[in-house]
């Protein structure tokens, strides 16, 4: 079998991890890696060993779905105790980070009162050195400003934190990414490499291209257990799907929860991929579906369902550019993504609004994103436009329509769009449930709950299209697919209020002769 031609199986999933933790931007950017390690993670583990049957229990609570709970049964107490032994002794450095951090924010409150900010510099910890500016907003208030290339180069930022997680989707839902560390199993192949190596980017290619298991053993350095186990995740047969190009005209394809692939004959384009692999369910498409070549992959903003490392790392090899939302360049809330996609090995480009990028015979010009982000000040955020064979798709993920106006002006810029793609997530979790971690000063329940992480309800949306022009309108499924509950641990029925507003949605585009939808699975448009 060492030298056979062969694929990887459909169904082989992967589970980037740091620490054991699921990867995500706030666990991968170094300084909201290390507080969201100080001050989420450890505590959490540290809560469950000193009750792990209380954490298990919530976990399996329907009622406290999304909670921040260990889902890891008591038997493997001992095992969740050496995670944080070893987190406590080998990310020692990472922990002193964090607490430079919450100090240096806590002499900014103590001192800087509006008179120069260089004696301030000789107060702060060590560790910051180098790595920070102090600076006033016009407002007059002072913050750290992280120079984020430079905390890449420093012991804040380890590779040795990352590891991957190879297994079969199995149908039954994982647990929750934000709360439960993935420990090993007997059914899992462990692989301790950095989610850049170039090994991973061999195996995932061969998907669409066939290699051999010597070859995948050397790219990986696998041991002889390891190339018997990976030896069974291949295949002597390709699982692709015959109609995954098209020959004429364009099409595009609903892939699940925020994730659409567009396609002309030349080019094909993917929106924030989140891409089921288990191509036996029937109800959906899969990776297998993915065209060979992707042009463009477009990620609207940082959050955990749309920048998906799970479905990215299967993609890196066969994509020709990352397209990301330019950040603020050292704002504590708002982490760079190309920074932290192109120390995963991607090929990024940043763009601002309106910036346009060309793929054959299209383009894309990124458009603002209003709101979704409980007020904080994050500016990686961003919609895109697409045209391509004659049509125009406004891709607009969770931006609300809070303020029409702004609609206004794409359309001025850019034209009606055929097409609109909208989320309306109109009653989204708290400002802590995200964001707890980076929080340097206490936030009032109160206040958490009144700032959410909502996109638009329905006359928000409405107004979106009302302003864009736009022929006809599509709701995608905010975590309704079962294969997305890892990730979104959301719980929605016909009496939800996100539900109703939807409904509310479609039957004003009814009343107004506009053709629209509430996405589910799978659909397809083609002209």
């Amino acid at each position: 079998m060492a030298e056979e031609q062969l694929f990887l199986k459909s169904k082989v999933i992967v589970e980037p991890l740091v620490d054991r933790f699921f990867a995500w931007p706030h666990t991968i950017a170094p300084v909201q890696a290390a507080l969201n390690l100080a001050r989420l993670q450890v505590p959490l583990l540290e809560s469950y060993l000193q009750s792990p049957q209380v954490h298990v229990a919530a976990s399996n609570n329907p009622e406290l779905r999304g909670g921040y709970f260990i889902n890891i049964p008591e038997s493997r107490v001992d095992e969740v105790r050496d995670l944080l032994d070893t987190i406590k002794r080998d990310r020692a450095g990472m922990l002193r980070f964090a607490d430079a951090v919450m100090a240096g924010q806590e002499i900014l409150r103590a001192s800087a009162t509006g008179f120069d900010l260089t004696p301030l510099y000789s107060k702060l910890p060590a560790e910051l050195g180098g790595l920070v500016e102090l600076a006033y907003d016009t407002d007059n208030q002072a913050q750290l400003r992280f120079m984020e290339p430079l905390v890449y180069k420093s012991d804040a930022y380890t590779e040795a934190r990352q590891s991957v997680q190879l297994s079969f989707e199995t149908g039954v839902e994982r647990p929750f990414i934000l709360s439960t560390p993935r420990l090993p199993s007997p059914d899992v192949l462990e692989l301790a490499i950095p989610f850049r190596h170039p090994g991973l980017e061999e195996l995932f290619k061969a998907r669409v291209r066939p290699t051999t298991l010597s070859h995948l053993r050397e790219a990986l350095g696998l041991d002889d257990a390891q190339a018997a186990r990976l030896s069974g995740m291949l295949s002597d047969r390709p699982s692709l799907s015959p109609d995954r190009h098209i020959e004429s005209g364009g099409r595009i394809r609903y892939f699940g929860h925020a994730c659409l692939v567009l396609q002309t004959p030349q080019a094909a384009i993917v929106t924030d991929p989140f891409i089921s692999a288990d191509s036996t369910a029937g109800d959906r498409y899969t990776l297998d579906d993915l065209p060979d070549y992707i042009d463009l992959v477009l990620i609207t903003h940082g959050h955990q369902d749309h920048i998906v490392l799970e479905t990215l790392l299967q993609l890196r090899g066969r994509v020709g550019t990352v397209v990301v939302p330019r950040s603020s360049r050292g704002n504590l809330c708002d982490p760079s993504m190309a920074l932290m996609l192109s120390h995963q090995g991607f090929p990024v480009l940043e763009v601002d609004d309106f910036d346009e990028i060309p793929f054959p015979g299209g383009k894309v010009t990124a458009t603002p994103f209003l709101g979704e982000h409980c007020d904080l000040d994050i500016r990686a955020k961003s919609t895109y436009w697409a045209e391509l064979a004659g049509k125009n798709v406004f891709i607009g993920a969770d931006s609300s329509g809070i303020d029409p106006a702004l609609y206004r002006y794409i359309k001025g810029h850019l034209g009606t769009a055929d097409y609109a793609f909208l989320g309306m997530e109109c009653d989204g979790a708290p400002l802590t449930w995200l964001y707890q971690a980076l929080l340097t000063i206490p936030i009032p329940k109160k206040m958490s709950d009144s700032r959410k992480l909502s996109g638009s309800n329905a006359e928000q949306a409405g107004a979106i299209m009302t302003e864009l022009g736009a022929k006809e309108g599509y709701i995608y499924a905010m975590g309704e697919e079962a294969w997305l509950g890892h990730v979104m641990a959301t719980t929605y029925n016909e009496d939800t209020y996100q539900i109703k507003q939807i409904n509310e949605f479609l039957a004003w585009c009814s009343d107004r002769g506009i053709k629209a939808g509430h996405l589910f699975k799978q659909q397809e448009w083609r002209w």
